[in-house]
């Protein structure tokens, strides 16, 4: 019970960005297997013992093929290797080196000792005219259950994870050959398993740059260059003009008059592509009600919501890096402050709370202007360039970019997902990747798959509020209450669960449970039908009672932490799991208890009724970041990412290292973004705008 309630409340956090982990456990590691294990203390030193005088037959290659030349050199450069160890060569010495061994505070969980992963490819020793042993790094993974013979379900997928470097001659396959050899004779087993994958091998030795590649760098200079000669024209050109004394004008009056038409004003496309004119209408704020139109407070919600996105999965990579002190997650985990952190499902809720709203308030406010018209195949045109162009750009670098930026012990080891975007990245740019496929490329990208989804379904509600008003928002109503009823079925019957409860794959309830849009759709509706209310009654004042403001904000409050809070009473290891209805009711109730207290909080602001809330979420300054959002949400998984694949030694877990990472990271996100965001997402906003500038308006959610 007690790691599966661990395994509960990481998924809800790692379900977010489709990502998966697994937490050790070594419940069955006992004082007579724990002698057992320090036995590969000394690894390198037992291997360079047993292979002192290697032959051939070490290397076990199958009978029915003769020995490949890889396999001779490996054999020689193996050989070469020990009897420079025995003359006492610094070379062959760093090459035993940077072996780890059985990692300190195993009871504590920490199953992994990296070695020295830089000392190990630094190792570049030449033999002779035309050959050099140069050093290859793999990570090996040693089975608890097949070094112990314990084969219990709690600890057959665990086991250590230790670095070993060999000659770079030597095929993953004959690594693993070896080390199986000295783990049948450490610990006396007569079968061999897998310990080295080649996924895990790395080299000094670069492969060209694919085409793919180069087109990525391309395309990314092509918009740095434009973006570089736009601001230039409008920093050196422009400004020098528009500052001209009136005795000068005449003597520039055609040159200025053929390079800035207008005094103060730049030609529309240099203005589009200036990184100035960007950066201008990016951290250009207005006043808290100096539009009636708009709502300020939601500049604070998508913010705060946007930074316990990222904050939740600076959790998700921090639990599952190699850390020292793994125990003390399961410690974590047991804290009522984790609940924060790991119900990071409600951000997402937030998201689509105000998508809904959104829309349908920016669409009714056009159509009345347009006498229940709606230009639905350009709304879905603006909404697809809106989206599409950065997060694209983003599978690119994923896929091209981010291999060549960084390597590590942990590059290729469950940190990436290379060959799902190779087979599924067009399924993530048509944003059908949380129903047609399992392997989403950009795990976070689901979200924009079902906000896309129900964004292409509003014309649909838009046109039945605005010819049957109240009618059509009770048939939406209704509609919420069928989809929580099926919801709360599916769960029941099928035994979906953010639970693992009868030996259920995570992936069934994250694919059927969580992705599917229709069952995600509640937030969105409940935002939706709030936005009718708010544009039915735009500019109407309600004079609410202290007493009904007070009741208002502590019944917010009330569902805002049952929320976060409910699964309290089955955190502690030592208590029962929820029941099958319990877990239903929840996951079901919280669908809407969520977006329902958010409603109160946007009304309330509104109103005047926020208080010191209002003051916090209205405040002008999260006007840019808000801008900023959708670039900080499409870059920051990648950060964290590359940030997790340099690593080279052990971790330390806690709330402290995790807000110092989450700092670092949030920052260079933030530059990330700001640099896309100006070169590439507002030149095309900007782009499109300019093309279509003779259309009407069209309803977009920002």
């Amino acid at each position: 019970m007690a790691k599966s309630m661990v395994v509960v409340l990481l998924l809800q956090l790692t379900w977010i960005s489709g990502m998966q982990v697994k937490i050790p456990a070594l419940d069955e590691v006992g004082p007579r297997e724990y002698l057992e294990l320090r036995k590969i203390q000394s690894l390198s030193l037992k291997f360079t013992q047993q292979y002192q005088n290697i032959t051939l037959s070490d290397l076990e290659v199958p009978l029915e093929r003769a020995p490949s030349v890889q396999d001779l050199q490996c054999l020689a450069d193996i050989s070469l290797w020990m009897n420079a160890i025995s003359s006492g060569s610094l070379w062959s010495l760093r090459m035993i080196d940077a072996w780890g061994s059985k990692p300190a505070g195993i009871l504590n969980m920490n199953i992994v000792d990296l070695g020295n992963y830089d000392e190990c490819l630094r190792i570049n020793k030449l033999i002779a005219t035309n050959h050099a042993i140069k050093g290859k790094y793999c990570l090996a993974e040693l089975s608890f259950a097949k070094m112990l013979g314990i084969e219990s379900s709690s600890i057959r997928t665990a086991g250590l994870n230790v670095g070993v470097c060999f000659p770079s001659s030597c095929s993953s396959s004959n690594i693993d050959t070896l080390l199986n050899r000295v783990l049948q004779n450490l610990f006396n087993i007569t079968h061999s398993s897998t310990l080295i994958k080649p996924h895990t091998c790395k080299t000094t030795d670069r492969e060209p740059l694919s085409g793919l590649t180069i087109f990525t760098i391309v395309l990314l200079s092509i918009f740095g260059a434009l973006a570089l000669l736009a601001t230039l024209y409008d920093y050196f050109i422009c400004r020098e003009q528009s500052e001209l004394k009136p005795q000068h004008f005449i003597l520039h009056y055609l040159t200025y008059l053929s390079l800035c038409p207008q005094l103060g004003q730049l030609p529309t496309l240099i203005k589009i592509f200036s990184i100035r004119a960007s950066s201008r209408a990016l951290f250009r704020v207005t006043n808290p009600r100096s539009n009636p139109n708009v709502i300020d407070c939601l500049h604070g919600m998508r913010c705060m919501s946007l930074l316990w996105v990222v904050y939740g999965h600076e959790y998700m990579f921090g639990m599952v890096q190699p850390n020292i002190n793994h125990i003390s997650v399961i410690h974590w985990m047991q804290q009522p402050y984790q609940n924060f952190i790991l119900h990071g499902v409600f951000s997402v809720d937030t998201f689509f709370f105000l998508s809904g709203m959104l829309v349908i308030m920016i669409a009714l406010r056009t159509m009345e202007k347009t006498k229940g018209k709606l230009n639905v195949p350009l709304m879905y045109l603006h909404r697809y360039l809106r989206l599409a162009p950065l997060i694209a750009v983003a599978i690119l670098v994923y896929m091209n970019l981010l291999p060549i930026l960084v390597k590590g012990p942990l590059d290729h080891n469950g940190f990436d997902n290379y060959d799902k975007c190779e087979r599924t990245w067009f399924w993530t740019l048509l944003f059908l990747q949380n129903y047609a496929t399992q392997d989403i490329c950009l795990g976070h990208s689901w979200y924009l798959g079902v906000d896309m989804q129900l964004y292409l379904l509003s014309p649909l509600f838009l046109y039945a509020l605005y010819k049957w008003g109240k009618k059509a928002a009770i048939g939406i109503v209704v509609l919420m209450v069928l989809l929580l009823i099926w919801l709360f079925t599916l769960m029941m019957v099928k035994e979906y669960s953010m639970l693992l409860r009868n030996g259920l794959k995570a992936d069934d309830s994250q694919r059927w449970l969580y992705f599917a849009t229709h069952l995600h759709a509640t937030p969105w509706l409940v935002g939706a039908v709030f936005g009718y209310v708010l544009h039915v009654n735009r500019g109407k004042s309600f004079k609410l009672r202290p007493l009904i403001v007070w009741a208002g904000w502590l019944s917010c409050l009330a569902v805002i932490f049952a929320c976060l809070f409910a699964l309290v009473p089955y955190e502690k290891f030592t208590d029962p799991m929820p029941t099958m209805l319990e877990d239903a009711l929840y996951y079901t109730l919280t669908r809407l208890g969520w977006p329902l207290a958010l409603c109160w909080v946007v009304f309330a602001c509104m109103q005047g009724y926020g208080g010191m809330a209002n003051s916090f979420l209205s405040c002008p300054l999260w006007q840019p970041l808000s801008k900023l959002s959708y670039s900080i949400y499409v870059w920051h998984i990648l950060i964290q990412e590359l940030n997790v694949r340099r690593i080279q030694t052990n971790t330390y877990f806690s709330d402290y290292e995790m807000m110092l990472k989450f700092w670092e990271d949030f920052g260079f996100t933030v530059l990330v973004a700001y640099a896309t965001y100006v070169t590439i997402e507002a030149p095309l906003g900007g782009l499109e705008s300019f093309l279509l500038t003779r259309r009407k308006p069209i309803p977009a959610a920002k």
